[in-house]
């Protein structure tokens, strides 16, 4: 399971697509809510196998306003 704060990559689907990365804000069941390091966000629930956690940032759960 992922958590606030998590450091994730998420492989896309669409071939030719680039990795994105950023920081996990926000979980709410299989929903989650990222914060990519391009500045945007997106909630979305990852399909099997496309999310990696690569680290955690402790400080995003301080920031965390969910």
């Amino acid at each position: 399971m992922v958590e606030v704060g998590d450091r994730v990559l998420v492989e896309s689907e669409k071939v030719g697509t680039a990795t994105r990365s950023g920081v996990v804000t926000a979980v709410d069941g299989p929903l989650i809510t990222v914060q990519w390091d391009s500045g945007s966000s997106s909630m979305f629930v990852p399909s099997a196998g496309c999310l990696q956690v690569t680290s955690h940032d402790p400080q995003a759960e301080a920031t965390d306003s969910s």
